[in-house]
């Protein structure tokens, strides 16, 4: 991993120009510094190609709608920059961060009068677990702190906001000496690990929780699309903690961690060698490097 992304070579897309690196900053009065309004987006470069890239940032596009503001770039033009960005960069392998914000212009409340920037970044980014990782599965902890309802946050919105729990979550279980977190919804039902949706198999079939208030990933659909294609049974539906018991085995999807094995979700014991979930990550890494079809959700 990265150590200190601010200080790398090359450069960066911001508001319509390219940027030494070091010098793409933001005022320390910036709005959404302090009222989290920012929107972000994380995309997977694999062999040059960006996997997803035009939904990830019709996403962008969306989840800054869902906040009250909209991008001064269309999808089209922030799409071309990434292109471009990943042509400077020599980027091969490696990942894109566009993040939009508002501006310096008031520091209340309020943020109309903010004027709205958009940054992208293009990076080297290995996988986000080792394959030893990856070959033992994630051991999770089950987090105390609770998914919102959409009456209380725009939780179809990627944005930053949203994120300060699962950072707390993700951190109180590395600090256990857990890979990672689940968080329950605030009725106490499955939702998410802090960064990653969850499947679970249960006899032979997927199961995943409905995103009622967590985000629909774009991994996540891609997965299903995947498993359909195979033939294999998914269903989305609300899922109580104690449908844990009844599952073989369980995995995470997201643009970061791809597909991850489960070994353990808190005290339950899980098959990280499963076939299915080797099929589908097999599947999932022939999809994004193009030498397999895209499946229809």
């Amino acid at each position: 991993m990265l150590t200190d992304l601010a200080n790398q070579p090359g450069t960066l897309w911001v508001d319509g120009n390219f940027v030494p690196w070091p010098e793409a900053k933001l005022h320390v009065l910036s709005h959404s510094l302090h009222f989290a309004g920012s929107v972000f987006e994380g995309i997977r470069v694999y062999g040059g190609r960006a996997f997803a890239l035009h939904q990830h940032l019709e996403r962008l596009a969306a989840s800054a709608e869902m906040l009250g503001y909209r991008l001064p770039w269309t999808v089209d033009v922030l799409e071309a920059a990434c292109h471009a960005l990943l042509a400077r960069q020599e980027l091969v392998e490696g990942y894109i961060r566009p993040i939009a914000w508002r501006g310096s212009q008031s520091v209340s409340v309020p943020a109309a009068a903010c004027r709205v920037h958009v940054a992208i970044a293009a990076f080297p980014w290995p996988s986000y677990y080792g394959e030893e990782q990856r070959r033992r599965g994630l051991r999770l902890a089950v987090a105390r702190w609770k998914r919102p309802s959409p009456e209380t946050a725009p939780t179809a919105s990627k944005t930053a906001g949203l994120y300060t729990i699962a950072t707390m979550a993700r951190d109180e279980a590395n600090a256990a000496g857990l890979d990672d977190a689940l968080m329950l919804d605030w009725r106490g039902l499955l939702a998410e690990a802090t960064g990653a949706n969850l499947f679970l198999v249960v006899d032979g079939a997927l199961h995943t929780p409905l995103p009622d208030c967590f985000l629909d990933g774009i991994t996540r659909r891609t997965v299903i699309g995947l498993a359909r294609a195979r033939g294999l049974e998914v269903v989305e539906r609300r899922m109580a903690p104690g449908e844990l018991a009844r599952a073989q085995g369980a995995f995470l999807t997201g643009t970061a961690v791809e597909i991850m094995p489960v070994a353990a979700i808190g005290e339950r014991e899980l098959d990280p060698a499963h076939r299915l979930i080797g099929m589908l990550a097999g599947d999932y890494a022939a999809l994004v490097r193009g030498e397999g079809p895209a499946p229809t959700p």
